[in-house]
């Protein structure tokens, strides 16, 4: 087969990420230690595949270079569960997967797309497997209802129970905690502190292992028998990585990884002085409105110079996307008038989507409540300052930092359309029009923080890393956000979580290619 262009490795502009480290000299490295897998990185995903590695018997060591592993995240997506089948939910996985590529502009590799299709039934149970105790299960109700573009409902939340052994709550800080202590019953070692700087190769060409320094700043190689994974986290803690993959995240306020460091594409980089080829670009970014005022909704939303931009009726991530493509600086707010609450209400079933639904009214088909708490929450924006109130619009630009002249055209021809009940300006559904003309008026600030960057290194359905000529590299893996094939151009809300959802799908397959065992050989054992 031929070698893929060179554009799939990098846009050959002489980054200096592309210039791999100098050798550690071999009388300072003080110890070898060889296991059947080493994991590169102990985020969500790197701790996931080493629990379901270690669960088919495999001895794993897991790397990581921060103090404690992070996970923000709330939301696991699957498109089918018995939590979903309680609710009378079903996702169409032909359907699914058509419009994914549809929002992806056919840019993910569908063999990887498929791989978390088709192992997503059993990534709730397997969680739950993990959990071992009375978990309360919820399904996000809370998707968005556009005319052109919706979500599905198969997004999960596991939460604990009072009483519970676990002390995070849900979530990514949940899942962290019980996969920490599976390793630990399964006795497999994690290992924090310890940065790891390049992956090492044998004759053949097979990744062997790596060299790392460990928290007691002695450096150390660690060899892989069966394979080295890379479970790293993304590139958006890398300004030249998103230079030459994904330059609209650049233009982000925000960013809301944690820690800092952990996002820097250390796999990515070690990947690609192995041979690794990337994804092409543009890679997809995962912007949301999150560190802002996270209720924006259906109403007006004018830029940082008090000008209409877009058709509100979409969903948060195309709405981040498009504020950061506005004149700088790159935010924007949503502006309504004392009428909003009861506004909101009369449409309730027409809306959904983060940033429109109150997270309490978005679990489990809840009905709409005046009471769920939306206006003080409005409120607290308002007292911390990611919203302003005036009874003036005048005033309400002065504190916006808006030219008025603009905000006043703009809100007076926003008013002649809701008079219409049309939107030739830019196709708002008609029924989500409505007049901003009693006082006080509200404007909730809005902004894009970059979250992730969802692109990496091209692998197989066996999760092998592939080189330009789409052939594997012996010995190495990637999972998570270092592994690339199923994202394009754009994070596709189309099931929030899909992300952990990947993560987790993933790793049940790692755990049979690597190990050799079916999981049917598993279910088999478990009721013997």
């Amino acid at each position: 087969m031929n070698a893929k262009p060179y554009s799939c490795r990098s846009p050959k502009r002489g980054w200096s990420w592309e210039t791999p480290p100098a050798p550690v000299p071999e009388e300072e490295i003080k110890e070898t230690i060889t296991t059947d897998v080493v994991v590169i990185g102990g985020g969500i995903s790197g701790l996931a595949a080493s629990t379901r590695l270690g669960q088919k018997g495999l001895k794993v060591i897991t790397l990581d270079k921060c103090a404690a592993a992070g996970g923000h995240g709330w939301q696991i997506a699957a498109l089918d569960s018995p939590v979903m089948r309680q609710y009378g939910k079903s996702i169409d996985k032909y359907e699914f997967v058509r419009r994914w590529l549809d929002v992806s502009g056919n840019q993910p590799n569908e063999d990887m797309l498929w791989l978390f299709v088709n192992n997503s039934p059993k990534v709730i149970d397997w969680l739950l497997e993990i959990l071992d105790e009375d978990v309360e299960k919820q399904i996000y109700s809370g998707c968005f209802h556009g005319p052109v573009f919706g979500e599905y409902e198969g997004t999960h939340h596991l939460l604990i129970q009072e009483g519970s052994r676990f002390k995070n709550k849900g979530g990514g800080p949940l899942l962290i905690e019980a996969f920490e202590r599976q390793i630990g019953l399964l006795g497999n070692t994690l290992l924090h502190n310890t940065k790891a700087h390049y992956l090492e190769k044998d004759e053949t060409g097979r990744v062997t292992g790596v060299i790392v320094t460990g928290e007691d700043g002695v450096c150390r190689r660690y060899n892989g028998t069966r394979a080295v994974v890379l479970a790293t986290g993304d590139i958006g803690g890398d300004k030249e990585m998103l230079e030459a993959f994904c330059p609209v995240a650049l233009c982000r306020e925000l960013d809301v990884f944690w820690p800092e460091t952990s996002n820097g594409g250390d796999g990515h980089k070690m990947a690609y002085w192995a041979g690794a080829a990337f994804d092409d670009a543009p890679w997809a970014p995962v912007m949301h409105n999150h560190p802002y005022g996270r209720f924006d909704s259906f109403y007006l939303h004018v830029n940082s110079h008090g000008e209409r931009f877009m058709n509100e009726d979409t969903w948060m991530q195309a709405k981040s996307v498009r504020i950061v493509m506005q004149p700088e600086p790159n935010w924007a707010f949503a502006v309504f008038d004392d009428k909003w609450l009861d506004e909101f209400g009369e449409r309730f079933h027409l809306l959904g989507g983060q940033g429109a639904m109150p997270l309490n009214m978005a679990i489990n088909d809840v009905e709409w409540d005046p009471d769920c708490g939306l206006k003080e929450q409005v409120q607290e924006y308002i007292d911390n300052g990611k919203a302003f109130q005036a009874d003036t619009l005048e005033e309400l630009a002065e504190k916006m930092d808006v030219p008025y002249e603009n905000l006043k055209e703009t809100v007076d021809r926003y008013n002649e359309l809701c008079a219409l009940g049309d939107d030739p300006d830019f196709g708002k559904r008609p029924e989500l029009l409505t007049t901003i003309v009693k006082p006080p008026f509200t404007a909730v600030k809005m902004g894009a923080s970059l979250l992730d960057v969802m692109g990496g290194c091209l692998t197989n359905t066996e999760l092998n890393v592939l080189d330009a000529d789409y052939q594997p590299i012996p010995g190495l893996y990637a999972i998570g956000n270092c592994c690339g094939g199923m994202y394009g151009v754009d994070y596709p809300l189309l099931l929030n979580g899909n992300s952990y959802g990947r993560a987790f799908s993933y790793s049940l397959a790692l755990g049979r290619i690597l190990s050799g065992i079916p999981d049917e050989e598993d279910e088999e054992r478990s009721k013997a």
